[in-house]
């Protein structure tokens, strides 16, 4: 298996991770019955720390279909190469990154982290796209 697949592998087990985490934090807050359960009637508004979590979640699987069609794609056609690599690397790398600071509410650093894992997405289209 190529590098490439294997990071696409570790992005998945990210996007697990970071479902386990949203979702734990939820049910602390609003209980495993209520979890569990059908979930009719109001539940309390989410924590910041678990709305952030729940927001750079679903951040995360805005671009994971991109990116996961992209390092197939570029698989497939024999475009996997330096540019692959490297906006495979940037892309996983960003994106463990971003959560922590989302999470702590940290502002403009995280959208810098976001533009990271963007032009790590970028890479590989360019290797897909001009091979």
């Amino acid at each position: 298996m190529t590098t490439e697949l294997t990071l696409l592998g570790w992005t998945l087990v990210l996007a697990l991770i970071q479902i386990l985490l949203a979702s734990s934090l939820r049910t602390q807050e609003t209980g495993v019955k209520y979890n569990a359960g059908p979930r009719d009637g109001g539940a309390p508004p989410p924590r910041p720390v678990t709305a952030r979590l729940q927001r750079a979640q679903a951040n995360l699987f805005e671009t994971l279909p991109l990116f996961a069609a992209a390092v197939l794609i570029a698989h497939v056609s024999g475009s996997e190469g330096d540019l692959t690599l490297w906006g495979c690397w940037l892309y996983l790398v960003a994106r463990i990154v971003y959560v922590p600071l989302y999470a702590a509410g940290i502002p403009m650093v995280r959208s810098l982290v976001w533009l990271v894992s963007l032009a790590g997405l970028v890479l590989v289209l360019a290797a897909v796209l001009w091979q």
